[in-house]
């Protein structure tokens, strides 16, 4: 996988350094299922990573009605890998939705809904790392304070988000297998 940094001209080098053949774009709905759509290859070019390609949002469980399911796929470059299980070389890559006529994120994309968290958290001054993890648990909900430390611990019988936030203490004690904490704290 590519660092943060990658552009477009970066992935398209790789392209063909790789000798790739087919296009994977993925992305998930809101219970956390992937989905992809593939292309051959030469659909991809440097103007893909703005304009995007076309989907039909209404065919993702939870998203939108059919007045309203044009989408964009729009391909995340730092995410940009050989896909391993394949015969073709695959270039993957996770992707952003977006509105094609605005241009604006679609509210109901995960990759969204945590960026919304990451920047509201940051906003508040809570904590400056996030982690997410997707887990299943049962229907339990807790939250403790105390001086200069909160915690919470959310859980449901669906697939659910683990949050972890700490600005300079270890976060390991806020990963547990079964059920997801949710963690923020700011210390000073």
């Amino acid at each position: 996988m590519a660092d943060k940094t990658t552009d477009p001209k970066t992935v398209l080098e790789f392209v063909k350094k790789n000798n790739v053949k087919l296009l994977d774009l993925r992305f998930t709905d809101l219970p956390g299922l992937w989905h992809h759509v593939s292309y051959p290859i030469d659909q991809l070019s440097e103007s893909s990573f703005e304009e995007g390609f076309g989907m039909d949002g209404s065919s993702i469980r939870g998203w939108a009605a059919i007045h309203e399911s044009d989408m964009l796929l729009i391909p995340d470059a730092s995410t940009h890998m050989l896909d391993p299980f394949t015969e073709a070389p695959t270039l993957v890559m996770v992707c952003d939705v977006t509105d094609p006529v605005t241009k604006q994120r679609y509210d109901r994309d995960p990759r969204y809904i945590a960026r919304k968290a990451e920047m509201y958290l940051s906003s508040t001054g809570l904590a400056d790392t996030a982690y997410f993890g997707a887990i299943s648990a049962s229907s339990t909900a807790s939250i403790s304070s105390m001086p200069k430390r909160a915690a919470g611990t959310l859980a449901a019988q669906r697939t659910i988000l683990d949050i972890a936030r700490a600005t300079k203490k270890d976060t390991s004690r806020c990963r547990q297998p079964i059920i997801t904490r949710i963690c923020a704290a700011k210390w000073s």
